[in-house]
């Protein structure tokens, strides 16, 4: 924990300088959140509240100031290179076009981080869409000895469980660029649900899973420059 802690030290002493230079969005002192919007009727919308409660987690538990107030930002939309961090979910189809995944593709190679949780039943239609994203990468499962796992927040056994779905284990994907992970991919755990206690009923400490590993994304996603 004491490293974890220092490491946050020196993320608020210089690493928001690089980030600066990209002219990333911020609200005051704090970093806005972008979310998806995609075409295909997916519920890219579902549980609203999700990011702001994980936002009123960091906020309240670690030195990181993330905004409460998210940003809906279409996938093929330049706004979106305005962001650190964007985050995308849903159930159903999500379709692009060749100019969307070059966006994309191209805000995360200047410095963008995407997220995807999928809320149960978006597997079978975002995976091609990542290959659509970067054709010439693969997702590769990360190990539980993985950084993302121990940040401020320890998993010693990877991602927690939060939603039973089809009962597997959860499972972490990931897509690196020149070292660096730019999309982190979330299957059978369903972790933003875990966010959203207002709407999901989890036990406490599901739900506390949830956001110490939300905590832990945000932190890793903002400091690997």
């Amino acid at each position: 924990m004491k490293k974890a802690w220092a490491f946050l030290i020196l993320f608020l002493a210089g690493s928001f300088l690089p980030l600066a230079s990209l002219v990333f969005a911020q609200n005051g002192e704090a970093f806005t959140i972008a979310r998806i919007k995609y075409r295909g009727g997916g519920d890219w919308y579902n549980d609203p509240s999700s990011l702001k409660l994980l936002a009123d987690f960091v906020n309240e538990n670690l030195p990181i100031s993330i905004s409460r107030s998210y940003d809906d930002v279409d996938i093929g939309s330049r706004d979106l290179h305005r962001y650190p961090f964007a985050f995308m979910t849903g159930h159903g189809n999500i379709t692009i076009n060749s100019a969307e995944a070059a966006n994309v593709r191209e805000w995360l190679d200047n410095g963008g981080f995407l997220y995807i949780d999928d809320d149960y039943g978006f597997d079978p239609y975002v995976r091609p869409v990542i290959a659509a994203i970067f054709p010439d990468e693969e997702l590769i499962e990360l190990p539980i000895s993985h950084p993302i796992y121990n940040q401020a927040f320890h998993f010693p056994d990877g991602l927690p469980k939060v939603h039973e779905h089809d009962g597997k284990p959860p499972q972490g994907f990931a897509i690196f660029r020149n070292g660096r992970m730019v999309l982190y991919y979330t299957y059978e755990t369903n972790m933003a649900d875990g966010w959203a206690f207002d709407v999901h009923d989890n036990p406490d400490h599901i739900t506390e899973k949830a956001m110490q590993m939300g905590a832990n994304l945000l932190i890793y996603a903002l400091t690997q420059y």
